[in-house]
């Protein structure tokens, strides 16, 4: 036979049922059977079947479509999500639209063209409330938040769990008898940083430490601010013995002005970051780092997005991933002390 001309009456005549019944296991209709539905897929599979993606989009009333807007497309975090999103709509049947709005503004004129074109079943949405973007959200149409703290208004959501993140890595330069921690934090506006803030000061405070708000500054990601924040407090003359940047690209530009300073790292200071990114292990010296698992998180926002198409009345669904500690060599003992307190776990 043919492959190229197959169709589902083919399906239908090889399982020995109708085409309607091989059009609603084809579109995961809950009306079939274990028995039938295994049937049709051993007929596609023995025939090697591949549905029309126009048909089946018009047999279901779907585009098979979805949507995910990041503010960028080159950042490694977004494109790690966008991957993960991508291969678990695949996996589901669905492809993945990836697109991109720098602010606000350029933000909502494309969800207008998404959802009025009807170009895509849902949409994806990474940091939301890094601006005023949220409120452009449509309200009658599937959207999952990625990146983004849970809130009681708020559609599905996915996004680290960056309070315990922060106290993970706090846990580690505790432990290892520093007092005087320092860290450098994402632009102020966005919810990681302000989760990953009061991570830092819960975990000092539960140590008997008072939070010093001079060793808090802000960045902007980038390796470039990881600098200017050390050369502020080198010329301030702040003295810490460790340092929680809340991303590694911020952590690298720490450590090299550190080094430019006549510092070693970590004989002199400590020095944790945030991802783990793929180069992490191979910096000079090798990063220890948070994990957080960016591909899971495109991945489970695909599973809620696929998830609020079939049950449009389900209840919201806000999941908190966790993170996890990566010791390398770029933490050690404080100099001339000894190890402090061990932590059970994240509080």
């Amino acid at each position: 036979m043919n492959r190229s001309r197959i169709t589902i009456r083919d399906v239908a005549a090889q399982a020995g049922v109708s085409h309607q019944t091989v059009s609603r296991v084809l579109n995961a209709h809950e009306r079939v059977t274990p028995e039938t539905r295994a049937r049709v897929e051993a007929a596609i599979a023995a025939l090697g079947y591949r549905p029309n993606a126009s048909a089946r989009s018009l047999a279901a009333g779907r585009t098979f479509a979805l949507a995910c807007i990041a503010p960028n497309l080159t950042d490694y975090t977004f494109a790690s999500i966008i991957e993960g999103a991508q291969a678990a709509a695949r996996e589901q049947g669905y492809f993945v639209l990836s697109t991109s709005a720098a602010d606000e503004a350029s933000f909502a004129p494309l969800v207008e063209e998404l959802v009025s074109s009807q170009r895509v079943d849902g949409l994806l949405v990474i940091n939301p409330y890094a601006d005023g973007r949220h409120q452009h959200l449509p309200t009658h149409f599937p959207v999952v938040l990625v990146g983004a703290r849970p809130r009681p208004e708020a559609p599905d959501s996915v996004a680290l769990d960056d309070e315990a993140a922060a106290r993970l890595a706090l846990q580690h330069l505790l432990e290892l008898g520093h007092r005087q921690i320092a860290m450098i934090t994402g632009p102020a506006n966005e919810d990681c940083t302000k989760d990953r803030i009061t991570g830092y000061a819960a975990t000092l405070c539960t140590a008997g430490l008072t939070p010093n708000p001079a060793l808090v500054v802000e960045g902007d990601w980038s390796a470039t601010s990881g600098v200017v924040a050390v050369q502020h407090w080198l010329a301030q003359q702040l003295p810490f013995t460790a340092l929680f940047a809340q991303n590694d690209r911020m952590a690298i530009g720490a450590i090299r002005a550190l080094r430019e300073a006549g510092y070693q790292v970590p004989a002199d200071i400590s020095v944790v970051g945030v991802d783990d990114m793929p180069l992490t292990a191979y910096f000079d010296p090798p990063l220890t780092t948070i994990r957080q698992d960016m591909a899971l998180s495109g991945r489970e926002a695909v599973r809620l997005l696929i998830r609020r198409l079939e049950n449009p009345a389900l209840e919201p669904q806000h999941l908190r991933l966790p993170a996890q500690l990566i010791i390398r060599s770029s933490t050690a003992l404080v100099k001339g002390g000894e190890s402090g307190p061990k932590f059970a776990g994240p509080g």
